[in-house]
Parts: structure tokens; sequence; C-alpha cells
């Protein structure tokens, strides 16, 4: 119950921050001194009253040369941000967005592996090739009916401890990743895996934690520098 609770306060917490956020944006430049007509107001407002899209900005990189920044996650706007987005990013920080046991495979084995990525859930699959999801099973799951039932993790199996795929809640990769916040703030979960069709990866609590922080700071660069003629 007390984790349900922080996971509920956490994501109405990041609820409240994208609500605020255009808000504060617009506060900021209304109490710019560059923005004195109306026109000029609006249109800043146009831009990133909802932030959809940048323009392609020049900055200099180390050796003092002026480089053009591509479009980022950061610049298309939570409301324009989907699981995809996450997993992406996710696979260029770690080499992969989701880590995988079977169900016949033993709980020690699967916390294990937990354990050596500083994880805290792992995709189950059905034995075979076909990568058929079976369930996940996290930190939870393991605590919950191995330790507190005083059960061998070497003797039990991943698929008597596990959550069945008819209980897990899922999205696929173009869900919007503030509707999946919203499922995970309901339902109170901290994994969601995504599928399309089959497994494709998972995203947390601290993936999503991860892409409000960093769309966030991305918006507040980006209007740093179109306040100080950055942009052309």
């Amino acid at each position: 119950m007390f984790n349900c609770l922080i996971i509920k306060d956490t994501m109405q917490g990041l609820m409240r921050v994208v609500r605020s956020c255009h808000e504060k944006l617009k506060v900021t430049i209304l109490q710019h001194p560059q923005f004195k007509s109306t026109s000029e107001m609006n249109k800043v407002f146009a831009r990133f009253g909802r932030v959809i899209s940048f323009p392609m900005v020049q900055s200099k990189d180390a050796n003092g040369l002026i480089v053009a920044e591509s479009s980022t996650m950061q610049q298309k706007g939570l409301e324009n941000t989907t699981v995809a987005d996450v997993l992406m990013i996710k696979d260029e920080e770690k080499g992969n967005s989701w880590l995988c046991c079977q169900t016949n495979d033993t709980a020690y084995d699967a916390i294990k592996q937990m354990a050596a990525n500083n994880i805290g859930s792992l995709v189950v699959l059905k034995p075979g090739e076909n990568q058929l999801i079976a369930g996940i099973i996290t930190e939870r799951d393991y605590l919950r009916k191995v330790i507190v039932q005083d059960r061998s993790s070497k003797y039990t199996r991943v698929g008597d401890i596990m959550t069945e795929q008819s209980k897990l809640i899922t999205v696929t990769s173009d869900t919007n990743i503030l509707k999946a916040m919203q499922l995970m703030s309901e339902h109170h979960i901290r994994h969601v895996p995504v599928i399309d069709g089959k497994v494709v990866g998972m995203i947390s609590v601290a993936d999503i934690v991860k892409a409000v922080v960093d769309q966030q700071t991305g918006e507040v660069k980006q209007l740093n520098q179109f306040i100080q003629g950055d942009y052309y």
C-alpha cells in the first residue's frame, strides 16, 4: 500500500509539472523586456505555447565551430512524445530497452539478473523462439511470493510467481507518454511492457520521470536561446 501511494504521488506530481510548464513559459516571456509589442509576444506564444517543434538552432562546439542541432525528444513536447521515443533513448544509453527471462528459469536467476543490471523487472517469455510474452516478474513479486512465503528462490520457477499476461497493463510504441503516465498512476504500477504484436520494450516510472525532466529542461533551454536571438 505504501509503494502504491508513492507511485500515485509521483505521477500526480509529474502531471502538475506538465500542466504548469506552458504557463511558466508564458510568464517568462511576458516578463522579458525584449518583447514589448503584442505581435512579438504572440509570435513566441505561437511557437512555445504548445511546444510541438522548434526550428534548427545553431551553437558552438568545443572548438568554437558553429554546428546545427537537430530535433530531439526534448524539442517535441510531451504532447507529441511517444513510448517509442523513450525506448529509443533507452536503447542509445543502455544498448537494450528491455531484458527477459523465461517461465522455466528460477526466481534466483531472475533476481540475480535484475541485480546485475540494476533494474526492477524482467519480461517473462514463453519457452521457444517466438518471443511470446508470458508475463513480467518484478522485485515486488519476488519479495511477496518468495521471501515473505519463505520459499526457496533456487527451486521456485519464474512462471509460479510472475504477474501473468492476462493481468498485465500494456502499451504500444505509439502510445503517448502522458497516457502511459496516466495508466501507471491509475493502476499503481511501476513497469509497463510495450507490445507491438510482440514485446518491443519495457518502460518504468523512472523512464517517464527522466523523459519529463529532460523535456522540461529542453523547453527552458530552447526558450532562452530564442530570447537571446539564437534562432534564425
